[in-house]
């Protein structure tokens, strides 16, 4: 670890951190995540289908509540 040493006392104080520490701490924390991951198999999968799959169902119908306003309206689409 790097150490600075002050100019007044001589005492050595530690830096914070490093680019090598906060590059391996983030490493290990995905590492971590991603071991939980393996036991959900296709869950996080399946899951993300059924939320796209909703929210392009509303999409569309939004978008047929609009078109239906603007050809009652008259406007452009």
């Amino acid at each position: 670890m790097n150490k600075i040493c002050t100019f007044e006392d001589n005492k050595t104080i530690k830096t914070l951190m490093t680019w090598t520490d906060i590059f391996n701490g983030t490493g290990k924390f995905f590492q971590w995540t991603f071991s939980f991951m393996e036991g959900l198999g296709n869950g996080p999968n399946l899951m993300f289908w059924i939320i796209i799959a909703g929210l392009v169902v509303l999409w569309l119908r939004m978008q047929a509540n609009f078109n239906k306003a603007a050809k009652e309206k008259g406007t452009l689409k």
